[in-house]
Order: structure tokens, then sequence, then C-alpha cells
């Protein structure tokens, strides 16, 4: 089966200007899949997926017709100072079942991937990224995931014996799966009046590693560690204050600005690690004048950035580009490395496997902040050390 059959094409007369596009557009630069499919085989960084599935949304019917917006506001948008090879393979219809929708994107995914192409989702209902999970379920590699959301989508899942899950419950579907190949996740951005306790408890009690709004406002560059570590990124578009992003049936008086969702999304695409990124549950039934379709195109503009800019500097390859740093703790002969990349200065922590861990590798690199390295100079074991031992154990 070719890619090209889950896909239908773009109708490029409802979303292009009366003027058309210039030059500069991204719209004249992105290949869209309108009458023939873009051709895989030739060079092509980033693949653009619509998903027009949203029957198993939480209180947010619509979402399903969110992509085509989103893609009217992006086109209109100026290139960046680099050679975009990015292509739009149009939207990916609801299946007969949610189950058939979830397997047309999991297939999409994998095989992007495997063609090293990055998947750049636009949906739809965040439930698909159990699908988007699920696309790495034969690529034999550990993921780690972020979603940033005000909510923990923990709910129980009603679905038993199916793949098809809820937007409210997905989360519990990805950590309950078997074979279980997720390595770490992280929330950025929940706010506590919408996490009970228990859910709490069960992020603490996995060494999962989640941020509350109020830590990161005003201060989202501490955010740029958690999200190079990441391997797919899932953002629910209620993360955002509804002043900014009202295009949702579940926005709330707060959550993220407009310009700090943009940061995070730059972040994810400098990410070197990163190798899919979904943005999930944008409604235009309630949007105003377009405005949230705008930003999330101007997301989507500040991850395409950040791709393009890429260091492409993951340790330690080669070693002449990093500086080593070792520190004692006050309590303990043991001895903690770090490395920063004179390239980026960016800082990543070296955390040795447990005996029985990894028969490859001594130790696990984790991206981490230089206020991480100045609290081991002090003679303090970072907390990101110690969470990400217990995992490795």
């Amino acid at each position: 089966m070719s890619l090209a059959d889950f896909f239908t094409p773009i109708d490029l007369k409802r979303i292009t200007p009366k003027k058309g596009y210039y030059t500069s557009q991204l719209g004249q630069k992105i290949e869209h899949y309108s009458v023939d499919f873009p051709d895989l085989e030739q060079k092509v960084d980033i693949a653009i997926i619509g998903v027009q599935e949203g029957r198993n949304a939480d209180n947010n019917d619509g979402c399903s017709h969110g992509p085509d917006h989103v893609r009217e506001k992006l086109y209109i948008l100026n290139e960046g100072n680099y050679n975009t090879k990015i292509v739009d393979l149009g939207n990916i219809r609801q299946g007969a079942t949610v189950t058939d929708t979830y397997y047309a994107l999991k297939t999409v995914v994998e095989e992007l991937i495997k063609q090293d192409i990055f998947p750049l989702i636009i949906g739809g209902s965040q439930d698909l990224t159990y699908a988007q999970y699920l696309g790495y379920e034969n690529l034999e590699q550990k993921v780690d995931l972020v979603v940033i959301d005000s909510h923990f989508d923990i709910e129980d899942d009603a679905h038993h014996g199916s793949i098809e899950t809820t937007s409210a419950s997905y989360l519990s579907k990805i950590f309950l799966h078997e074979p279980n190949y997720l390595f770490n996740f992280s929330n950025l951005g929940y706010q506590t009046y919408f996490a009970s306790q228990e859910s709490l408890r069960v992020m603490e009690k996995l060494y999962f590693d989640v941020h509350r709004l109020g830590e990161l406002s005003g201060q989202v560059a501490v955010t740029e560690p958690i999200i190079r570590n990441a391997n797919m990124i899932s953002f629910d578009v209620s993360a955002i204050r509804s002043a900014e992003a009202m295009g949702n049936a579940n926005a709330t008086p707060n959550g993220f600005y407009g310009e700090e969702a943009c940061q995070l999304c730059r972040y994810a695409g400098f990410n070197d690690k990163l190798t899919s990124i979904g943005f999930y549950e944008y409604n235009p039934a309630y949007d105003s004048n377009g405005q949230t379709a705008m930003l999330l195109a101007q997301m989507v503009w500040c991850f395409v950035d950040g791709f393009y800019n890429r260091k492409r500097d993951f340790p330690l390859n080669p070693k002449s580009q990093y500086l080593i740093y070792k520190t004692s703790l006050k309590h303990d002969d043991h001895e903690l490395v770090f490395v920063k990349s004179k390239k980026s200065d960016r800082w990543w922590m070296q955390v040795p496997y447990p005996t029985h861990g990894s028969m490859n590798e001594r130790f696990h690199l984790v991206p981490c902040r230089y206020e991480d390295y100045k609290t081991a100079v002090s003679g303090e074991m970072p907390d990101l050390w110690w969470r990400t031992y217990q995992k490795l154990a």
C-alpha cells in the first residue's frame, strides 16, 4: 500500500488568497498534494499531515475541521532565511472507525521516520497522540514523550481490548501499552486545579517530569532541556490562554502566552533528537477571525525556523567540540560529569547505568541546564540526575 492511499488532496481554491501567493510565501515554497502526490524519493525534510479526526474528542466536537484552517494561515507566512524542503501530504480523513484513522496515522508516521522525513501533524483531537506514539512501535527505540497541556489526560479508558481511546485518556493507553517502549514522559504547563492529587502521585511514583504553568510562567527558557530530550511532542492548543487562543471548546483563562507557545515550538525545532510533533484540539467553530489558526500557523513557522537552525551537536562526536566538567558531591565520593557543547553552549549530564543496565553503554546522557551544574558544584545532587538514574534502574 502506498502512503498516497491514506490521503485526500487539499482543496487549494478554498484556502488560496484571491491575489494568490507571493514568491516568498510558504504557499509557493511548500510542495502540496492538490493534484499529484509529492515524490518522497526526492530530498524532503518535513511532511505536513492533516488529520480530520475528532470523534473521540472530549467536549470539543468540530476539531476535525482544523487542519485546512491552519494551512490557510501557514501558507501566507514568508519563508525564513533558509531553503525549505517541505511537502504537505494533504489530509487523513476519518476512517470507517476511529481505529482505522489511528492505523493510517501510525503507518504514515512510521514510514516517514524510516525515510528520515519529519512528520508534522495538525489535528484533530489529542487522542491521535496515541496513534503518533504507535508509529514508534516497530522502530526498536525507547521514546521520550513531551506533552504540552493544562491537564493530565489519564482518565480511565473505556475502550478496553481496542487501540481506540479518547483525548482525556490517551496517556493511560500509552503508559499501559505493551510492549513498553516509553522511557520518559514530561508534561509542560499543567494547572494544579485541573490535576488530582492521585494523578500527581502517579507521576511522582513513575519518576515522570511534570511542570506547573506557574513554574514556567515568565521563564519559558527552563523548558529547553526538557524539550531537547523528547523524541515526540504533543501540543494541546488548550495549554494556551483563551485570550490568545480561543479556538477550542476547552479553552480556559490561564495558560501560556502566544509568544511563549512559539518559543516552545522553536525549542522543539532545535531538538536534534525530535522525530515527530503533533498540534491538536484546534476547533475553528470557536475561533474568532482565525486568530487561533494564525497563532498555530506561527507556532508551526517557529518550529520550522528552529528545525532549519539545528546545531547537530548531540554529544559526543567529535569530542573536540565539547568541554567536560567533573564535580564531586559533599557527602559522597561519587563524581558527576557534565558535557558542554562549544557550538551551542548547551549542557548535558552523564548518568551511569546501574550494573544490570545497558550492555553497550556505560552512561546515559540527559539534557540539563547550567543551573544543574551549579547545583552539583555546590555539592548537592541535582534532582534530574536522581530521577534519571531511577528510570535507568
